[in-house]
């Protein structure tokens, strides 16, 4: 079926599970022998537990024979191949531009035939392999590619296959196991011995054919030996360590030759064997005993029998092994694999191969390769003589672990390096990775306290790293807000008041916004104003310094954005971020930067390309396995008006919000139920959500939930609370000094002034809001003049700032309020026009992106870069565009009125 649908021009994905030996390879060989005679092109990788240190090892494997197609990529992809293969110099690639590379190469490879990619052992692949071929698994749809992987169950660890389709392989039946135990053996066995030999198989193919070769004479004879409590894995992998026992001592030294370089590369073996002074003839009885395969490659007759060759051999075997494949190993090809077989070599101590070692780190974390530096610095640090060079290479592997999301190991390493000798900046170091550690993975209020706390040990040996600390404090206490247990903003920007060093000249863009935070909560609002916009305008420009790595920094800047009222740095922020993840591929943090561009796009109003944002936030949700992330489709649903929608995620939201103490995101969820009730008009329910992000002083959230406040207390009978906050509001409007800002205060002035007053006030709204880019807010400011103007009696006027209320707000696609809009147009006698139907509503939001794009003259080659999806993909997605607008042609699609 798999084999039709891709000739078809459809993709399939299997993942293969079960134990050791249970017949995941066979299946796989008979794939292979099944495609092959029907005109697949067929590639393979086999992950080798000696090999899971090596970044992108299992990865090559794969892509090595399709290289020559290489060129056919956009040039990010060519070079992410490169670099991370050693064949180019250049920035780290993010490990899912890769994927992205990968699935356009096998597509382009699918055009001229159907694919089939074979992946067997995946749990001994390394890790960023795995990473690249789990993602280019869930992307693959309308390629002419089948993906077939095989996964032994008994590995612990990240599986990042999971959730895939799955097939898991169980025993043999009782005849079965006869009838095959029966051709192994070749001779009538004694019943009794088997039975014995199928019950201990349990069902297990390759247990029921090396049992037996295995076997003592007392146990094929009659079944009276005492049987062994092992595991079949185990049972077997002493099969094939006691038939390689009895082979003479070269042959087994050669046989760890084989099993210690996992490439399968047959000259390089023998160059190895002749370090040893080990002849081919020593090959033969290896061969004979049907433990190996030995050709233009070297093929051992299972993964098993590896692992019990090699553990099977003494210590002193296995490092002569090593030392002989790392001299036979070219140093200028491959000085990395040279390394690692010489750090294996040593025994005991040796700075010459920790320092070889260290360097191989650092050239692989250059090609993306975080957790195979993490190895690499891990090993150096063992073989390191002196103890304070020890605890530094320690102290790297645990940064280079943290970065490779290996947490739990970092911390590991961090406790053998604090045993020291370090020096004092090092110990700091030491306690602000700690820190980080904390504050990422809780997202909670421990970790400000401890960032706070490595900020001070920083502060007199390294100002510009004790600056950072300071921020990221900030960052942490923000995260955990109102829930906080320890250090709030306003602690850390007392203690960054009187502790930090003072910023290098000029100040970097990272020490105005620590100096503007510091001002905002200990000297107020309107005091940290100049500071932070020049922090905003610092960060919005693209061409800073790469040492300075602005784009940490991004994600906090928004939410100062968003405090200030400044939607062109909010926008230009936001869109940056897209911008920069997509050119560089990096899909680990394009989630965040298209939730964040989506709250922008709601506020300006465009909430159908707001929601298509969404969909492929979602895409690409599936194709990592990361969750979703909620806020930006909680506050989309709540501009909708979309009470039900909005609730349960609010309910959701702030559950999981309070377990993790992250106090943000409750402020965050009372401001997108404020927006969702005063659009339904229900102005105690607004009232009571909008009033603690204002009386918590939430940062940023107070800045959104003022304005909410002032509508919901006006109407809701509350006028003093509702003129302390626009009082508030009306100041901090001014040292903003933006459009947006001064034109919410004037609409806050509008709704609580009395008399002839309140119209200027609306005006000004009007206009101000008008000349910016939030439009939700400029619409909101025609709704309430007009509601306004039809209290005053003056019907006509209110007709015409309601029925441009209505226009608007129906545009967007903001329901609630358009109905608010609605309800007002007929209470002064006149029926709201309905929107007219449009083909673009068939459209999905994935659909209507791909068709914006397209619309642009963009190729499906550019779309699919964009998006993460292959050409194929995009051509599919375009069929149904043309179906449903009913039309032929993208030349019609770009003359197509798209909203």
């Amino acid at each position: 079926m798999t084999r039709k649908r891709s000739a078809a021009g459809c993709s399939g994905v299997l993942v293969v599970r079960g134990e050791a030996g249970i017949g995941k390879s066979a299946i796989l060989e008979h794939a292979r022998d099944a495609a092959s005679s029907c005109g697949f092109r067929v590639e393979t990788s086999v992950g080798v537990e000696a090999e899971t240190q090596f970044a992108f090892a299992g990865l090559h494997q794969l892509c090595a024979p399709l290289l020559d197609r290489a060129g056919e990529l956009p040039v990010p992809q060519q070079a992410a191949l490169g670099v991370a293969f050693g064949q180019r110099s250049g920035p780290a690639p993010e490990g899912l531009l890769l994927g992205l590379a990968v699935l356009h190469l096998l597509a382009g490879v699918a055009e001229d035939g159907p694919v089939l990619c074979l992946v067997d052992d995946v749990q001994w692949l390394d890790e960023a392999s795995a990473q690249v071929l789990a993602f280019v698994a869930r992307r693959v749809s309308a390629e002419r590619v089948v993906l077939l992987f095989a996964r032994r169950d008994s590995v612990a660890g990240d599986d990042p296959l999971a959730g895939l389709p799955e097939m898991r392989l169980d025993g043999l039946g009782d005849s079965d196991a006869r009838q095959l135990l029966a051709t192994a053996v070749g001779t009538p066995l004694d019943e009794g011995v088997c039975n014995r030999i199928i019950a201990e198989a349990r069902g297990n193919p390759l247990a029921l054919l090396e049992l037996p070769r295995g076997a003592s004479a007392a146990l094929l004879a009659g079944g009276f030996e005492v049987p062994e409590a092992a595991s079949v894995p185990s049972r077997i992998e002493d099969s094939f360590r006691r038939r390689s026992a009895h082979l003479p001592a070269e042959t087994r030294l050669l046989l760890v030759v084989a099993a210690a370089e996992p490439t399968g590369e047959a000259a390089l073996l023998w160059r190895a064997a002749a370090e040893l002074g080990i002849g081919p003839e020593s090959a033969a009885p290896a061969e004979a005993s049907g433990l190996l395969e030995i050709g233009d490659r070297v093929w051992f007759r299972h993964p098993l029998a590896r692992s019990a060759v090699y553990h099977a051999a003494t210590p002193p075997d296995q490092r002569r092994a090593h030392a002989a494949l790392a001299a036979a190993t070219d140093a200028q090809r491959d000085p990395d694999r040279r390394a690692w077989h010489r750090a294996r070599s040593v025994l005991g101590t040796d700075e010459e191969a920790a320092a070889e070692l260290a360097r191989s780190a650092g050239r692989v974390r250059a090609r993306g390769g975080l957790a195979a530096a993490a190895a690499f610095l891990e090993r150096a640090a063992e073989l390191t003589p002196d103890p304070s060079a020890r605890a530094t290479r320690t102290l790297e592997a645990a940064y280079a672990s943290h970065g490779a999301g290996a947490s739990d190991a970092a911390l590991e390493l961090l406790a053998n390096a604090a045993a020291g000798p370090l020096d004092a900046l090092q110990c700091a170091k030491l306690e602000l990775l700690r820190a980080q550690i904390a504050f990422h993975s809780t997202r909670g209020s421990e970790g400000a306290t401890m960032l706070l706390d490595a900020a001070r040990t920083l502060g007199p040996l390294d100002g510009a790293l004790a600056r950072e600390a300071y921020v990221q404090a900030f960052e942490a206490s923000f995260h955990a807000g109102r829930l906080s247990r320890g250090r709030g903003m306003r602690e850390v920007a007392e203690a960054a008041a009187q502790e930090a060093p003072p910023p290098p000249t000029p100040p970097r863009a990272v020490d105005l916004l620590l100096d503007g935070l510091t001002t905002r909560f200990t000297r107020g609002y309107e005091a940290s104003v100049p500071t932070l916009r020049l922090a905003l305008e610092a960060l919005c420009q693209d061409d800073a310094p790469p040492e300075e790595d602005n784009g940490r920094w991004l994600w906090l800047a928004c939410h100062v954005s968003v405090m200030l009222w400044d939607d062109e740095s909010f926008f230009t922020l936001a869109s940056g971020a897209v911008r920069n993840a997509r050119e560089t591929g990096a899909l680990s943090t394009l989630p965040a930067a298209l939730n964040a561009m989506s709250v922008v796009l709601v506020l300006t109003g465009e909430l159908s390309r707001a929601a298509e944002l969404l969909s492929e936030v979602d895409e690409i949700s599936r194709a990592t396995g990361a969750p979703p992330l909620p806020n930006a489709r909680f506050i989309l649903a709540a501009w909708r008006g979309r009470q039900s929608e909005a609730t349960a995620l609010s309910v959701a939201i702030v559950a999981d919000a309070t377990r993790r103490g992250e106090g943000t995101t409750l402020g965050s969820s009372e401001v997108s139920m404020a927006y969702l009730h005063n659009g339904l008009g229900n102005y105690p329910a607004a009232l009571a959500s909008a009033t603690p992000p204002w009386e918590h002083d939430d940062f940023p959230h107070s800045s959104s939930a003022v304005p909410e406040l002032v509508e919901a207390a006006s109407r809701a009978g509350d006028p003093e609370q509702a003129a302390g906050a626009v009082e508030e509001l009306s100041s901090r409007a001014r040292a903003s000094g933006t459009e947006f800002g001064l034109g919410l205060a004037a609409r806050a002035r509008a709704l609580t002034t009395v008399g002839p007053d309140a119209e200027v006030h609306y005006r000004e709204a009007i206009e101000r809001l008008g000349r910016c880019r939030m439009a939700t807010h400029l619409a909101r400011a025609h709704l309430v003049y007009g509601e306004w103007l039809r209290r005053q009696g003056r019907r006509q006027d209110a007709r015409e700032q309601l029925r441009t209320a209505h226009d608007l707000l129906s545009a967007m696609g903001a329901e609630a309020f358009a109905a608010r809009a609605a309800r007002e147009l007929r209470a002064t006698g006149e029926h709201p026009r309905k929107r007219t139907a449009q083909p673009t509503d068939a459209l999905t939001a994935q659909e209507a992106q791909i068709a914006r794009l397209v619309a642009t003259g963009a190729t499906s080659r550019e779309v699919a870069a964009q998006l993460f999806l292959s050409p194929r993909t995009i051509d599919a997605h375009l069929r149904n565009i043309f179906r449903k607008l009913d039309i032929t042609s993208r030349r019609h699609l770009r003359d197509f009125p798209l909203p």
